[in-house]
């Protein structure tokens, strides 16, 4: 009986202890998406943004700020990561250049309407899933600008281009702006 007993305490013990797991810091995550600006006059041209705000929009309305230029944010002043939603197949974001200008006529504003598909990937038991995005083909406008489909003008963007639709992780381009 205590030899029972004794076998039972330390399966007991063995068993019901959980390994202790840490995700590491360097594991890739949920990827967020880059994007690089560049000079409208001569697209191969890397160009840097003055005063940028981006604000998130919800229903066309401004909910955060997500980035505002403090040099935190950035990569550097010509590159921006931004999130998306893993909850849904579309992100808005609102871009204001020139956003600290004291005249109100100098503030530039641009919606920008991110669709994309989602998948989950099982990354480990420490770090769970993250999610991974792709604007491909499905999307019939990847990104839309100003709530205007196929517009590729706006107020202060003169374009974009996607430069690689699968946002599987953050060391490359996946939109170009012109301004």
């Amino acid at each position: 009986m205590k030899k029972i007993l004794l076998v039972l305490i330390i399966g007991f013990f063995t068993f019901s202890c959980e390994k202790d797991d840490i995700c590491d810091a360097n594991t890739p995550t949920t990827p967020r998406l880059i994007i690089k600006f560049y000079n409208d006059a001569d697209r191969a041209k890397v160009r840097s943004v003055i005063d940028l705000k981006i604000t998130s929009l919800v229903d066309g309305v401004e909910k955060a700020i997500v980035f505002e230029k403090t040099g935190t944010e950035f990569l550097n002043d010509t590159i921006v990561s931004l999130p998306l939603k893993i909850n849904e197949n579309l992100t808005k974001y609102k871009f204001i250049f020139n956003s600290k200008a004291t005249n109100e006529g100098l503030i530039s504003r641009d919606d920008l309407t991110f669709n994309y598909s989602r998948k989950d990937e099982f990354v480990s038991r420490a770090c769970g899933f993250k999610t991974l995005f792709e604007m491909n083909a499905s999307n019939e406008n990847p990104i839309i600008l100003n709530n205007i489909e196929g517009s590729t003008n706006g107020i202060w963007i003169r374009g974009f281009q996607i430069n690689q639709p699968k946002i599987y992780n953050e060391k490359e381009t996946h939109v170009k702006i012109f301004f």
